[in-house]
């Protein structure tokens, strides 16, 4: 007689041909589903799994005990458009143009002919949606500069820059070129439920999908929940300090939420996970009146956001991909924003773009357990405005080379932002001192072994100089004459008020 529960499974099997074992191997099969999360400012030990002794980030850690934790972990560049640039090209930031954050009004964008992930994958049968902060343009919503849309995503509910007034009820966001005016809430979790939406209600459910979340949080003006900063008021010295923490606990709940989403729909064996930020924590009261919840930490790290030293761009970085990546696993491997691109492009067995230099390269070989990623070119940071006397960096093994230039040590001579001056030392500009780290050994950045590793600086001194004066020579120059004399009038009518 045939077993029960036998005969039971091939009924069900026949009757209901897309559950079960079907749907398993087809989905184990098909090609796998993309989430990038971005943070904003988060600072590499802002989170309980990267070492903070009072924020309670339990999304997050569960994300990183369920893949691989990165140790080494770098953004593109050490402030935000940059480094978003550097993430979505595959290329340092500086090839492209993208020199500073983006101020609203300002010429410098995200080219049209740059190709990015979401162009590649969307080639691919991929649909691709981008939720949050967008900060690639300074025409935002105009036809003048190409926004989301043009770059790939065939959803975008985005802001040109920061969620505004504050991350409570802000009023800019824009939904596929429509304004939507004030939405009820705070940044992170309307990020998060518009991607939830997506993925339940508007994504094309037949292809693989390619979703980029881009948190405000925890980028000042900082604005969190009453609930959640009461909980850290018994915990910190100040009001402010808490709203920090409550502001990174929240946006630890909205990636909950997104990780929960997945979970529902039954997606997420089959969906890498990338969590990241976009450079280091900021810098207490830089932004002056209305914005002193900057208590965002670097951990060990030397310096902060704007800085080319190690708290400047290494950023916590988070990978899970089940089946794929073994769980509970932590990677001390140097990694980058700029190895994602031809990440994907290798795991979803399509081409590279042609015609142009990329930075990057596939972690494919990491998440298989090989630890000697080959990498045609060494991991570089160049950052003419940077807060740290040194403006370019260069990372190979274990070893870092920083690089002072010709240029102003202070940026006050530089101007405001990506000018007619500053762009004269942005393309010309000569490296001249040099310092040298043993990052295995010193993570601080404290002891410049310039003097006693002669040979070894010399080597890398020529590596470096070589990829700066390539870089250099190929990017653009901004026409910024009409937006500086708009911004002199502007300053103008300020000051006669």
């Amino acid at each position: 007689m045939m077993n029960f529960r036998y005969a039971f499974l091939l009924i069900t099997l026949f009757l209901f041909p897309q559950q079960g074992l079907w749907s398993a191997e087809k989905q184990s099969d098909s090609k796998p589903n993309i989430i990038v999360i971005l943070c904003d400012d988060l600072g590499y030990g802002d989170l309980a799994c990267y070492g903070h002794p009072q924020i309670k980030t339990p999304h997050i850690d569960r994300l990183a005990s369920q893949g691989m934790r990165l140790t080494d972990c770098y953004a593109s560049a050490p402030v935000c458009s940059p480094s978003r640039a550097g993430l979505l090209t595959g290329r340092t930031p500086n090839r492209v143009g993208v020199y500073d954050w983006i101020p609203e009004g300002h010429p410098m964008h995200l080219k049209r002919d740059e190709v990015t992930i979401a162009q590649l994958l969307q080639k691919a049968d991929y649909d691709t949606a981008h939720v949050g902060k967008w900060h690639c343009n300074g025409l935002f919503n105009s036809k003048k500069q190409p926004q989301p849309g043009d770059h790939g995503f065939q959803h975008w509910f985005s802001t040109q820059n920061n969620a505004l007034p504050t991350h409570q009820n802000p009023n800019n966001f824009v939904r596929n070129g429509k304004p939507l005016g004030e939405i009820k809430g705070f940044s992170c979790q309307i990020v998060a439920d518009e991607g939830i939406r997506w993925l339940k209600e508007w994504r094309a459910v037949d292809k693989p999908f390619f979703l980029h979340v881009c948190f405000h949080e925890p980028h000042e003006r900082v604005a969190s929940p009453p609930d959640l900063v009461k909980r850290y008021l018994d915990t910190t010295l100040y009001e402010d300090q808490a709203q920090y923490f409550a502001n990174v606990a929240n946006m630890d709940a909205a990636v909950g939420k997104l990780m929960k989403t997945l979970d529902e729909l039954k997606l997420a064996e089959n969906t890498l996970v990338f969590f990241t930020s976009d450079n280091g924590p900021e810098t207490l009261n830089r932004y002056g009146k209305g914005s002193r919840r900057s208590w965002g930490t670097p951990g060990v790290l030397r310096g902060m956001k704007l800085h080319i030293y190690e708290g400047g761009i290494r950023v916590p970085g988070i990978i899970r991909w089940p089946g794929r990546i073994e769980a509970g696993q932590e990677s001390n491997v140097p990694v980058s924003s700029v190895d994602m691109l031809p990440t994907f492009c290798e795991m979803v067995n399509i081409s590279l773009p042609k015609n142009r230099e990329l930075d990057g390269t596939s972690l494919l070989p990491l998440f298989a357990g090989n630890n000697d990623l080959q990498r045609s070119t060494p991991l570089f940071w160049n950052y003419y405005r940077a807060n740290s006397t040194p403006r370019v960096a260069m990372r190979e093994g274990d070893w870092k080379v920083v690089a002072h230039w010709s240029g102003p040590e202070g940026i006050r001579r530089l101007g405001n932002n990506v000018n007619s001056i500053s762009q004269e030392y942005i393309k010309n500009a000569k490296l001249t001192k040099f310092e040298l780290y043993n990052l295995k050994e010193d993570i601080s950045e404290q002891h410049n072994l310039a003097w006693q590793e002669r040979e070894r600086l010399n080597h890398l001194k020529k590596k470096l100089t070589q990829k700066y004066k390539e870089v250099q020579k190929e990017g653009p120059v901004w026409d910024t004459k009409s937006y500086e004399q708009s911004r002199e009038k502007s300053l103008f009518k300020d000051q006669a008020k």
